[in-house]
């Protein structure tokens, strides 16, 4: 027997599969003005939406949430502005819908085409961060896919009043905001009831805890792309400039320690721990970072650093929290981060090109950098306007989602009467 929430959800996702049908034969223009329609809407029911995101705030503070996810949770002024820049910003981008990937013929008049078009409907399940049903939904209907959203009961006052900000945009012009659906049913079960609705959903994407994304992974009858840690690590070569590294490592860590592309792990060369770590370690902690070394560490900064455990090599924090190795070698350094990363982010900072090329070759992580912080694997800063989250996924998609992602292709052939001998 259906219950009540499964047969609502079931609703749901048939009138996603509906809207998604009308959402793929829409004009790119027609698209990209109920975007801006939206981002104007965000703004205008700021009021609202940040008295919803303080009730949830309150509420969540006394269920004892952890302070990673409230911040996560937490609206203001200038988080809003920069959601309804966000949605300003992706509809500006190229619609990559119809555009054609490889053409060919074979020579005898039939031709061949490789063509994006929308995946179908998008479901995403994902905790705390508010910004997730904007984003989510903008990349969505820029690429003519409805989507589903199911976010964490802590956050569902603020998420209700950003959907119906962006629907309204929807409406004002002529999209049917059947396109962004939301569950609001807090019962655990809807995320068995997503998970299993295959007839309707195409693609899931859950973000948030690594127990969620298990759950969701096991649940599911359809691809799932996700990523279960942030295991991210900053690589010091003996050949760094010590300054930058320094300024680096900070913001890495430091700029905001909740989410999943700040540093968890420094790797220092041998050669120049003795001359980095007092400085570095001095401005980390002054920033309240706790520190936690192996025995090497240890012996430069003081036995009262605590003795860094085999579990926290595996640990993403998402606090102030961090991890430290001096190794002997940039193999031992790759090594230490294939052992234990999580293939998410990871950062050599080197004036050795040689060794950065290595590094760059060697880490299979889904972003690499070199001389920059993790911090810029993220969809806004790569230029994709938004992100519908980071894969570590191989296939079909992997680090920051966003437009292209959020579509497959089909072949066009066009012939002349062709038949096969």
């Amino acid at each position: 027997m259906t219950s009540n929430y499964e047969q609502r959800i079931l609703e749901i996702g048939a009138q996603a599969r509906n809207a998604a049908r009308a959402l793929a034969r829409t004009a790119t223009a027609k698209k990209n003005a109920a975007l801006l329609a939206a981002a104007d809407q965000i703004e205008r029911s700021s009021e609202r939406i940040l008295a919803a995101n303080e009730a949830d705030m309150k509420s969540a503070t006394a269920s004892g949430l952890f302070s990673a996810m409230l911040d996560r949770l937490r609206l203001d002024s200038a988080r809003l502005s920069a959601m309804a820049k966000s949605i300003r910003q992706v509809a500006a981008l190229p619609d990559p819908v119809g555009s054609i990937i490889r053409e060919w013929d074979r020579g005898d008049g039939l031709e061949f085409a490789k063509v994006r078009v929308p995946i179908g409907v998008i479901g995403i399940i994902y905790e705390s961060r508010p910004n997730v049903t904007s984003d989510a939904a903008s990349l969505c209907v820029k690429t003519g896919n409805a989507v589903v959203l199911r976010g964490g009961s802590e956050s569902l006052g603020s998420n209700l009043a950003i959907a119906e900000a962006l629907r309204e945009g929807c409406i004002q012009t002529g999209i049917t905001p059947d396109a962004i659906q939301i569950i609001d049913l807090t019962d655990r079960g809807a995320v068995r009831a997503m998970a299993e609705m295959d007839q309707y959903i195409d693609l899931i994407i859950p973000r948030g805890g690594k127990e969620l994304i298990e759950t969701v992974a096991k649940l599911a009858r359809m691809p799932v792309i996700k990523h279960y840690d942030g295991i991210c690590h900053i690589y010091v070569d003996r050949a760094a400039d010590l300054s930058m590294a320094q300024s680096i490592v900070i913001n890495a860590k430091c700029q905001r320690p909740s989410v999943c592309n700040a540093v968890e792990t420094l790797l220092i060369h041998r050669d120049v721990a003795h001359a980095f770590l007092p400085s570095c370690g001095h401005a980390l902690q002054e920033r309240r970072v706790e520190l936690r070394g192996d025995e090497k560490t240890r012996a430069i900064l003081g036995r009262h650093i605590a003795l860094a455990t085999e579990e926290d090599w595996r640990t993403e924090y998402l606090d102030l929290i961090l991890s430290i190795r001096i190794v002997d070698s940039l193999e031992q350094a790759v090594e230490h981060i294939e052992t234990y990363g999580s293939h998410h982010t990871d950062a050599v900072v080197t004036e050795d090109e040689a060794v950065a090329q290595a590094f760059l070759r060697d880490v299979d992580s889904s972003a690499v950098f070199w001389n920059a912080s993790t911090r810029f694997n993220d969809g806004g800063e790569f230029g994709f306007g938004a992100e519908i989250g980071i894969s570590t996924n191989r296939l079909h998609a992997r680090g920051p989602m966003a437009l292209e992602e959020l579509t497959t292709y089909k072949y066009v052939v066009r012939g002349k009467g062709h038949i096969r001998s």
